[in-house]
């Protein structure tokens, strides 16, 4: 029942922005964390951001922090990633994921708190 669909990505130059969402279905935002993760070509798929959406709170690598913004809109289910100062370090296939805050163990980046996964939408920076 859970589904989450992204959108946003695209091809942008160094230090453009983009803003992706995640729009979320068959669940309600308010008890979920939703975290964003990115896949660069030969890396490793990391963290990026999460948002605690019942107390708001958020979490960001420290690659990302003060770049990139995460939000949400609880009354629409849809969790945004606002980009800015892209570089071409920030390329890769980015993915939000969701789940239940409840059964959260360890740091909210932590992919084993995310069982729903979306479609992955690509992030291309280049000039």
């Amino acid at each position: 029942q859970v589904q989450l669909v992204e959108s946003g990505g695209g091809l942008v130059q160094p230090g453009g922005s983009l803003r992706l969402s995640c729009a979320a279905s068959g669940f309600i935002l308010d008890y979920y964390a939703i975290a964003w993760f990115r896949q660069a070509p030969g890396k490793e798929r990391e963290g990026v951001s999460c948002i605690n959406n019942y107390s708001g709170s958020t979490v960001y690598a420290d690659s990302v922090k003060g770049r990139f913004a995460i939000s949400r809109d609880n009354a629409q289910n849809t969790v945004y990633l606002q980009m800015e100062s892209l570089k071409s370090e920030d390329t890769g296939v980015y993915y939000c994921a969701t789940g239940p805050l409840e059964m959260v163990v360890g740091g909210l980046l932590d992919e084993a708190n995310y069982p729903f996964w979306a479609q992955g939408t690509q992030v291309t920076v280049s000039s």
